[in-house]
């Protein structure tokens, strides 16, 4: 047995490394992709377009609206002079923001009453919108805070010494700068290696298939049971080898720190891949041709993707949507990967996450196992 296991692999990867585009795609395309989405997949908003209507033209509005224009959240594009210019340039998106600020705004200040500010936002664009709600309100808050605490000292100098304060200490554990590429990056690397292996899988069982050559093998004295392995071991060890790959990439040009055990992340890569090796053997044996495996693929990734928590918070989803994402193996990955990447925890915190992927993966080998002795038979 371990003499045909050797010539399978023998053959796999002669076959592989004789593809000059496997070549090219084993290399290339996670290296292009983990650069493009690491810089592109961000939370941050930073240079909102923005338009300012300053209808009482006073001191205060101007040090108010300075607040904005120094802050790099915010990137002052058009200074309005009437309300009716406001539609026009957000319709046709050349700001996704105008601030007003009315008439009396200094007056009311002064007398320590409120003095409202309206935000108009596109709200085709959500996302920017309510973050962009978040900075105007920090800036506004600590605007207001400002201005009554030098009131008060024009009024009562000796007041200012004894208004009571609240300093907010921020101290974010792992991540010291909050920053997003710290937290998408080890995403990205999941999401990566899903694709990769799944896509690469599906795609060399199917093609074996329509060139003949897996019908040719199963006359061999080789088991069906031997060449499954035979078959899905060399996309393991490519999966390892772009997890180094991307890995050594992340780390060193974006500087994102790793703090875990090499071992443990080892271990999750190996139960991750075996689930995503038994899903990319299944779509296999369900498609005969290599165009229903891109797209019955195209159909398992995206989802997989969207429901692991990738890019929106799993706690956020319906609750239906919650239970399913229980059989998204890329789920438990994504948080082996973030831990042992940024807080460096042990088997000792990640275990449920290692039982639930090879829970998983043992499930997933023997379903797909199963279908292709049906389907060679």
């Amino acid at each position: 047995m371990i003499e045909r296991l050797h010539q399978i692999l023998i053959k796999e990867f002669i076959h592989l490394f004789r593809d000059r585009r496997a070549r090219f795609a084993l290399i290339i395309p996670p290296l292009l992709q983990m650069l493009i989405f690491g810089y592109a997949a961000t939370y941050e908003v930073k240079h909102v377009s923005t338009a300012v209507l300053d209808l009482d033209r006073s001191q205060e509005s101007r040090e108010f609206l300075e607040r904005f224009t120094s802050s790099n959240r915010f990137r002052i594009r058009a200074v309005l002079t009437d309300q009716s210019q406001i539609a026009d340039l957000i319709d046709h998106r050349r700001v996704v923001l105008a601030l007003q600020i009315h008439p009396g705004f200094a007056a009311l200040l002064r007398k320590g009453e409120t003095a409202p500010v309206q935000a108009i936002l596109d709200g085709t664009d959500s996302n920017t919108a309510l973050i962009a709600i978040g900075y105007i309100n920090q800036i506004a808050t600590k605007y207001a805070a400002d201005y009554q605490l030098e009131r008060a000292g024009r009024l009562i100098p000796a007041a200012v010494h004894f208004a009571p304060r609240i300093q907010l200490e921020e101290r974010p554990l792992y991540n010291p700068n909050l920053e997003s590429r710290w937290f998408f990056v080890p995403g990205v690397i999941g999401t990566l290696l899903l694709l990769s292996v799944i896509t690469l899988t599906a795609f060399a069982l199917v093609r074996e298939r329509e060139i003949g050559t897996l019908e040719q093998l199963m006359v061999t004295p080789i088991r069906p049971a031997e060449l499954i392995i035979g078959k899905t071991l060399p996309f393991l060890l490519v999966g390892l080898g772009n997890l180094m790959l991307v890995s050594i990439a992340g780390t060193l040009w974006f500087q994102i720190p790793f703090r875990g055990s090499p071992l443990v992340l080892l271990l999750g890569t190996i139960l991750f891949l075996s689930s995503a090796l038994g899903v990319g053997l299944l779509i296999s044996t369900l498609c005969t041709t290599q165009q229903q495996a891109f797209s019955l693929g195209f159909f398992f990734v995206t989802p997989a993707i969207m429901l692991s928590g990738f890019g929106y918070p799993i706690q956020s989803m319906p609750q239906a949507l919650r239970l399913v994402t229980y059989l998204d193996p890329l789920r438990f990955f994504l948080i082996v990967l973030r831990s042992s990447f940024l807080k460096g925890v042990g088997l000792d915190v990640l275990w449920p996450q290692m039982v639930a992927m090879a829970l998983l993966g043992a499930g997933a080998l023997t379903l797909a196992t199963l279908r292709f002795h049906k389907t060679l038979d």
